[in-house]
C-alpha cells in the first residue's frame, strides 16, 4: 500500500480527483485529495490573503495532522508549486514527487509569470477558463461534454494572491525521487524545452518522464490510465 496526496490545479478542488482516487483505493492504497484554500468547496475562505504560502501550509498540515509518511505527493499544474516547496519541508516524509502536466517552475518565478495574458487579473480571484473546448482544443483534449459540463458548473474563483506570489524554495529531481507526468507536450518537445533551460521544466533534470498522451486535465480525460501511473509510482 502506498500513501497519495492529490493536489489540484486552478479552479479546481478535490472533486476533480475522484475517480483517481477510487481507482487507487480500489488497489488498496491510501489516498488524500486535497483541495487548497479559497478554491471549490473551500472558496468560502477565499480572501485577498490567500496565497501561496497558504497553499503551501495546506499541503503541509494534512500531512502532518495525518501523520502521512512515505507520501507519493501529487501536483496537478499549478499544484506543482505548492507541492514543489511543500516537499522540500516534508522530505522525510516523501518517497517521491509527481507533477502532472506540471513542474516545479525556477525560485522566484510565479505562476502569473507563465500567464500569456497581458492584462493583470483585478479583484481577490482569478476566474475560471471558459472551457471551450473549440477554442481551447490543445488543453482540453480528451475532455467529453460531461466532464467540460462538470468544469463548468464546478469549477470556481483562484486566490489571485497565491499566482502573484513567487515561488521560494522548492524542491528539485535532484533532491527527491521525482516523476513528470507529461500529457500536453510530446517527449521530444519536452527534451528540446528542458535543454534550453525552459522555466516549465525548472528542477527536473533527472525527473522520470512519463507520457500519456491527452489534455491538461488527465485526472478527468483519462483517469484509469492516470492513476496506473501513480500506482506505478508508488510501487516503486
Amino acid at each position: 500500500m502506498s500513501t497519495y496526496i492529490l493536489v489540484p490545479g486552478m479552479w479546481i478542488g478535490a472533486w476533480a480527483w475522484r475517480q483517481v482516487t477510487a481507482e487507487l483505493r480500489a488497489g488498496g492504497h491510501d489516498v488524500h485529495p486535497l483541495t487548497l484554500t479559497g478554491v471549490a468547496d473551500r472558496s468560502h475562505l477565499l480572501s485577498p490573503d490567500v496565497d501561496l504560502d497558504t497553499h503551501i501550509a495546506d499541503i503541509v498540515r494534512l500531512a502532518e495532522a495525518e501523520d502521512l509518511r512515505d507520501i507519493v505527493l501529487v501536483g496537478h499544474s499549478y499544484g506543482g508549486l505548492p507541492v514543489s516547496a511543500a516537499a522540500l519541508r516534508l522530505r522525510e516524509r516523501i518517497r517521491s514527487v509527481v507533477y502532472v502536466d506540471s513542474g516545479p517552475l525556477p525560485e522566484g518565478m510565479s505562476q502569473l509569470d507563465l500567464s500569456d495574458d497581458a492584462t493583470e487579473p483585478t479583484g481577490d480571484a482569478v476566474p475560471p477558463r471558459p472551457w471551450d473546448a473549440a477554442a481551447d482544443p490543445v488543453l482540453l483534449a480528451g475532455l467529453d461534454e460531461a466532464a467540460l459540463d462538470l468544469l463548468r458548473t464546478r469549477s470556481t474563483g483562484h486566490p489571485l494572491a497565491s499566482v502573484k506570489q513567487p515561488l521560494g524554495a522548492r524542491a528539485t529531481s535532484a533532491d527527491l525521487p521525482t516523476v513528470l507526468v507529461a500529457s500536453t507536450f510530446p517527449l521530444d518537445q519536452i527534451r528540446e524545452m528542458m535543454a534550453a533551460g525552459h522555466p516549465f521544466f525548472a528542477g527536473l533534470a533527472e525527473a522520470e518522464i512519463i507520457p500519456l498522451a491527452t489534455g491538461h486535465w488527465p485526472m478527468l480525460s483519462e483517469p484509469e490510465k492516470l492513476a496506473g501511473i501513480l500506482a506505478s509510482v508508488g510501487g516503486k
